[in-house]
Formats: C-alpha cells, sequence, structure tokens
C-alpha cells in the first residue's frame, strides 16, 4: 500500500484533533482492529448503531434542494447512515462524507456503487471475460475498474456476480461465469482478488462483494427475481462453490439475493447466512441485502409487514439493510420489544466497522477522494490497454469454413453490414457507470482504422435490432455484390441483458436472420459478428455462415479489439463458458448431464430414450468449445500410475503441438468422471485446464495433478467424500472434443 502523503497526513491529524469523539480521543495508536471496534462499539447508543445498518441511494444529494436531499442529509449528520450508494465523484464523496463527519460519533460512511466490468474504462461484460479462461486478464480487469473506482471516492463494489447460470433466457448470466461450477470458482477468485488485491486498504482497491447468496443462476423458467427449488445436494454441490472461493480468497462483503430457495426468501434465509456463510464458512464480512430485498419478503408472503420483515432479515444474518428503510423504521423498537437481541445487532455492526477500520477510513475518511489521483487515474492510457486486451482475449470464433478468417489485407473492399457496426453504446453492454460514448469505437471505426488506406470499407445498416422493417435490405445487398467479402453485425442491443431482462425466446431478434440470408444469397463470403449479453440462437448463420465470431458486448475498445481478431493480429482463443441451445426447448442443456437409465448412445437410436423427438439433443455450441486460425493436435497421454489412494497425487501428463502456421493460445481442459458412485454423477465435469501460447511446430508438456479433492463429492448426507472406485479421464479441446482419454483408480 502506498505511503500517504504528507499533505494527507496532516488532513488526517487535523481531522482526529478536531474530533470531539470519546473514541478518538481514549484510543491508543497501537490497538488492534478489534479493540477499536469494540470501544466504539460500548460508546454507541442503539440508534446510532441501527444507523450503521442502513444504506440509501444518494443520486438526490448531488441535485437540486428537494425533502428528500434534506432528510438524508439530517439522516447522515445524525449517525443514521452507515453506507451511500450511487455517489461518486471525488467532489461530491467528499462533501458528503464531511457531513456524515457532523455527526457525534464522527463514523465515516462507506460510498458503493455498481462496479460491474468498469468504471470509466469499460471492459466485456463478465461473461465475455470468463470466455477468456485466462485468470490473469480478469484479475487485471478488476484492479483497472477498481483502480479508477478507488480514484473517484468509491470504497465498495457490489460485484463479482459468481451466480452459476444455466439457463440463457435468464438475463442476469451476463455478470456472471456461466454454467461451470469449477470455472467459476476459479473466476471467482480471480475477480475478488482482482478487487480487493492481497490485503484491505490500498487506494487502487475496493471491497468485493460476492453475489446474489445464493443460487440466483437458478431461478425457475430463468425469470428474474423468481423463486428457485433445489435439492441440498445441488446446491452444495454446483451453486455454493463459488462463493466459498470467494470468501476463500477474502471477499470483504457479501450480498443475499431476491429469489426464495426452498420457500425461504434469501435475505431472511438463516440456512444461508448464519448456518452456512458466517458459521461454517466463518465469513468475518458483512451482508448487504439486495436492493429492497427485505420489504420484498412481505410480498413474497413470508413476513406480515416491514416491522417483521426487519426481524426477520436481522435474526437470519442479514447486516445491512439496501434501500428498504427497515431497519431505520423498525430495528430499535424490535430491540426494547426483546424481538431482535442487542447481540445481533452489535455483531451485524461490528462486522460493518470492522471493514471502515480496515480501509483506514477512521485515520482518513478521505483517503479515497483525492481530486489529483481521480484525474491520473481515470486518464492513464494503460487502463485502455488492458480493456482492448481483454476483449480481444474474450471473443470465441465459432466457424471458420475454408479458412475465411483472418482477413486478407489484399482485400479491395470490406462491406461492414448491420444495425450495430456503428454503434457505440451497444458495446458497452449493460451495467456501466458512465456509459460516455465519446470513449467507445465502434466497429466501423476500428475496422476502418485497420483496413487501411488500400481497402475501402463501405457501411449499409440493413435493419434494425428490433423491428419487422425490410427497407435497408435493398441497399445492403448492393454493397455486398460490389464488396470482396462481408462483414455482419448482428445481436442485442444493450439494454436486452441484464437485470430485469429475461426473454422467453432468445433467438436472434428481428429481421436480422432475414438480412443474414439475403446477403448469403450474394454469394458472398459472409463473415458474422454477433454481439449479445448471453447465448443467442442463430441456427440459419450456424448452418450458413462462412465465420462466426462471437464478440459479446466487448466494452470501450471493442471496435479495434474486433479488427485485430479479424486481421489476424490476434489469433482468437476464447472458449465458451456456457453451452448454446439449438432451440429454447432444450434449455437447460449444461455440460454436466446426467446418463439417466435409459440414455441416448447413438443418435439415430432415440425412442423410448432420455431424448427429444423434434430436435437433436445435444449444444449447437459445446461448453468450452471455441477455435483457432491454427490448429492443435494432443498425444502421448501419461499417467503416472494407475492407483491413488486418498493421500496421495497421481501426474497426468500429455503433449501439445502447435499444428498450424501461426502462434495461438488453447485452453487445454481437463475431464472426470465417476462412472459407479454413491449417487449418480455427471458423465464429465471440468476439473482443470491450462491456457497455453505455442509457435508454430512448437509443443509443450501439459501437466495436470489429480488428488481426492479432485474426486470428491457431497453425497446423499451432504459429505464432501471421495469414493474409492474407478475414474474416467478425458483431456480435450472442448467438452464434446474429447482428445485422449484413460483410466486410474482410488483405492481405500
Amino acid at each position: 500500500m502506498p505511503l500517504p502523503s504528507p499533505k494527507c497526513l496532516l488532513l488526517s491529524c487535523l481531522l482526529l484533533s478536531a474530533s470531539s469523539s470519546v473514541f478518538a480521543q481514549q484510543q491508543p495508536s497501537s490497538a488492534t482492529i478489534e479493540q477499536k471496534v469494540t470501544a466504539l462499539l460500548q460508546q454507541m447508543t442503539l440508534e446510532e448503531k441501527v444507523g450503521q445498518l442502513n444504506q440509501y441511494s444518494g443520486r438526490e444529494l448531488t441535485g437540486p434542494a428537494s425533502n428528500r436531499k434534506n432528510d438524508l442529509l439530517n439522516s447522515i449528520r445524525s449517525g443514521q447512515v452507515g453506507s451511500m450508494l450511487n455517489v461518486k465523484g471525488v467532489k461530491d464523496t467528499r462533501e458528503i462524507q464531511a457531513e456524515a463527519l457532523k455527526s457525534r460519533l464522527k463514523i465515516p460512511l462507506l460510498f458503493s456503487l455498481d462496479v460491474i466490468h468498469g468504471y470509466k474504462t469499460v471492459f466485456p461484460v463478465p461473461l465475455a471475460e470468463a470466455a477468456s479462461w485466462d485468470m490473469d486478464a480478469i484479475r487485471l480487469g478488476a484492479h483497472v475498474a477498481a483502480k479508477e473506482a478507488a480514484a473517484a471516492g468509491i470504497h465498495w463494489t457490489f460485484a463479482p456476480m459468481v451466480d452459476v447460470g444455466r439457463d440463457p433466457r435468464w438475463g442476469r448470466v451476463m455478470e456472471g461465469a456461466g454454467e461451470d461450477t469449477y470455472l467459476g470458482s476459479q473466476i471467482a477468485r480471480a475477480r475478488v482478488l482482482g478487487f480487493q488485491g492481497e490485503k484491505l486498504g490500498g487506494t487502487d482497491a475496493v471491497l468485493a462483494c460476492a453475489k446474489h447468496f445464493a443460487a440466483y443462476g437458478a431461478a425457475i423458467a430463468g425469470r428474474d427475481y423468481n423463486a428457485v427449488d433445489l435439492s441440498q445436494q445441488q446446491l452444495w454441490e454446483t451453486y455454493l462453490p463459488p462463493f466459498k472461493a470467494a470468501v476463500d480468497a477474502g471477499a470483504a462483503t457479501f450480498m443475499n439475493s431476491f429469489n426464495t430457495l426452498n420457500g425461504i426468501p434469501a435475505t431472511g434465509n438463516s440456512y444461508l447466512q448464519r448456518d452456512i456463510l458466517k458459521g461454517q464458512w466463518k465469513f468475518s464480512g458483512f451482508v448487504v441485502s439486495d436492493w429492497g430485498s427485505i420489504r420484498e419478503m412481505v410480498p413474497w408472503g413470508y413476513a406480515q409487514n416491514l416491522s417483521d420483515a426487519a426481524q426477520k432479515a436481522l435474526v437470519a444474518g442479514n447486516d445491512m439493510d439496501m434501500e428498504s428503510d427497515a431497519y431505520h423504521q423498525n430495528l430499535a423498537q424490535l430491540v426494547k420489544e426483546g424481538k431482535v437481541a442487542v447481540a445481533q445487532v452489535d455483531d451485524a455492526v461490528r462486522r460493518i466497522l470492522r471493514v471502515k477500520f480496515e480501509l483506514g477510513l477512521f485515520d482518513d475518511p478521505y483517503k479515497f477522494s483525492d481530486a489529483k489521483r481521480e484525474q491520473k487515474v481515470l486518464n492513464d492510457p494503460q487502463n485502455r490497454v488492458a480493456a482492448r486486451q481483454m476483449a480481444q482475449k474474450s471473443m470465441v470464433l465459432l466457424k471458420n469454413e475454408k479458412s475465411t478468417l483472418p482477413l486478407s489485407k489484399q482485400l479491395r473492399k470490406i462491406a461492414l453490414i448491420g444495425p450495430l457496426a456503428q454503434s457505440k453504446r451497444d458495446l458497452d453492454g449493460g451495467w456501466t457507470v458512465q456509459a460516455d460514448t465519446t470513449e467507445i469505437v465502434s466497429i466501423y471505426e476500428g475496422l476502418a482504422k485497420r483496413a487501411g488506406k488500400n481497402t475501402q470499407v463501405v457501411y449499409a445498416k440493413g435493419c434494425s435490432v428490433l423491428g419487422d422493417s425490410r427497407q435497408g435490405f435493398a441497399a445492403a445487398v448492393e454493397a455486398a455484390r460490389q464488396a470482396d467479402v462481408v462483414v455482419l453485425t448482428v445481436g442485442e442491443t444493450w439494454d436486452m441483458t441484464g437485470e430485469a431482462k429475461s426473454r422467453a425466446d432468445i433467438q436472434l431478434p428481428g429481421v436480422q436472420a432475414e438480412l443474414f440470408r439475403a446477403l448469403k444469397a450474394t454469394g458472398k463470403p459472409v463473415v458474422v459478428v454477433l454481439l449479445a449479453g448471453r447465448p443467442l440462437i442463430f441456427n440459419d448463420i450456424a448452418d450458413s455462415a462462412d465465420a462466426i465470431l462471437y464478440a459479446w458486448w466487448p466494452g470501450s475498445e471493442g471496435g479495434n479489439a474486433l479488427a485485430d481478431v479479424l486481421y489476424g493480429e490476434y489469433n482468437p482463443a476464447g472458449k465458451l463458458p456456457s453451452s448454446f441451445p439449438r432451440s429454447v426447448g432444450q434449455i437447460p442443456i449444461p455440460y454436466t448431464q446426467y446418463n439417466t437409465g435409459r440414455p441416448v448412445t447413438k443418435p439415430d437410436q432415440i425412442k423410448y430414450k432420455s431424448a427429444y423427438i423434434d430436435e437433436l439433443n445435444t449444444p449447437r455450441y459445446a461448453f468450452g468449445y471455441g477455435l483457432s486460425y491454427t490448429t492443435f493436435q494432443y498425444a502421448d497421454l501419461r499417467i503416472s500410475r494407475p492407483t491413488l489412494t486418498a493421500a496421495e497425487t497421481i501426474q497426468v501428463q500429455c503433449t501439445l503441438t502447435n499444428t498450424g502456421k501461426v502462434a495461438g493460445e488453447e485452453v487445454v481442459q481437463l475431464y472426470l468422471r465417476d462412472p459407479v458412485a454413491s449417487i449418480a454423477r455427471p458423465l464429465k465435469e471440468l476439473k482443470d485446464f491450462q491456457k497455453v501460447l505455442l509457435k508454430p511446430g512448437e509443443n509443450k508438456t501439459i501437466t495436470f495433478r489429480i488428488n481426492k479433492e479432485k474426486l470428491a463429492f457431497y453425497n446423499q448426507q451432504l459429505e464432501w467424500v471421495a469414493e474409492p472406485g474407478d475414474f474416467n479421464l478425458m483431456i480435450g479441446s472442448a467438452s464434446n472434443d474429447i482428445r485422449l482419454e484413460g483410466k486410474f483408480a482410488l483405492v481405500p
């Protein structure tokens, strides 16, 4: 952590000397944080304690005078607010923090914001970043976002979202890491470390918040805010591990979710919050409700009124109330009536105060509000370099017939067509802080710049993302006929995926597929660039396009990064973090399928099998799938020995060779299967992976290590066990592209 400047030290000293807080006068400088928290708690009235548990949105605080603004300011000055969200920038955070220091005990505020995939510099949406399978790049992206946010006075982000999402109809799949528990756990760790650093308190970091606890990604029918009905085994095996990874990485805060879990709203679910998170996992941070989720327990039918909801939330382990005003109105009275123990209130307050001390806010409440640092960090050109690299890594090459890509630099004319070719706002996707389109490089700008003077880039919109107008078809077709190659940009607008953006039909919207067919009929090669925040269904394009690049929503540098990939300046290496269905009726179709008692062993033999009769029984694109401009050969599988005990580790090796003509990266994926166990197990589960860069003709020995932890699962009694028996080992380029197979056994 950088040393504070003399100016900051002076300011800190002035603040401490001016403070009338008994705490500030009595506590020795060598006291531990826990001692400081205890001493401060002893001075607090019940009402001041409740105040630390309240969080409000502060948009009104930076606007014109209003009753709401006056009420908030009075609450802050009287110590009735612990945190503000939606206040950003050094100027505003400084001014509002100064109001908090007018309170009796001068306890500083926490400023929070949804910094999901960037602050000023926008990175690809989180699901896109997950497609990189690159933990260093993901961690760097979170670090840049944290550095920019912290420079603007923010202490705390509501990220990462670590929900496992297996239904692409759910709009919030955009915010997560896809369908796989193991990959999601690795990404959860990378993002927490990226946001927070190794230790809290640095001015280039913010508090992370693992959300949504828990199982929100399993919302029934992919409908946001819906119920979740899961077996305990699936909860523990599939949906909880990424949250445990976040705890282990040191996540300072958790956010509960809007859904019920087996009938109990997560906000009032003591099993999740007290038994698991704060009990078994020994989580020492604090839990914040999602926006208004305490009061939403009333319409759920779980709480009779707001007072009842406040009681159930606090008792269940929810520490901070975001925007329900339930604690502020009711909690002190509930304690006085004996319905809530003061010890439970103290525990919640202690957790919040501890974080404020760890950030160093009591030493310098303004340490994150430095105007010079704000200017320097927000204008650091290296931030955009990192965003461009992340966008490159996130793109997935789905198809490339006859090596249509990369584009030749000798092309005379490119027809750039489609409703998203010149769009800027859509490239950033949802959950952006500033949405400044002047900071965004469009696909047209990036491609025209990359093509150079000898290649003409002709643009035609063709159609809109939504609607049925075909008026632009003729101009688009004419442009295609005059060109050497067509680059068609289609997909979703930025506001079609995200919170409250569930879709019953995830097929390519509007008449975009029809536009593709018209362009394909010209006989010119058609490269399709798909931009979206979720897996889409696009069967016509999948069948007939010459090349398909899934670019997701790539962020501020999206246009430049896409041009880099199209021209081969960067060889795409992305792999899908989610399976892509052929039709909505297949959903969910994760790769972790079970065999069933009547499995389909041959695609043409499905009678009386667990199968659809009107659709293929495989995804359009499988989890882990993604092509490259080069090719890779897998060979020489070596397993160090055929058996291992619970105390041993076996080594698995293979040789990976770049058999193509250009350098490229490959994600080598290790899957395991337990074919016979005390409960039915999936056909395969990702247990490890490595991303490897090889030059043409270069080979490398890839080494994996397997111990009992990689073989373990939660049995019927929810015990974490590795049962003796045979195991199938699979190594490949995707979940459906296994190149090497072997066996070994776990012995007693």
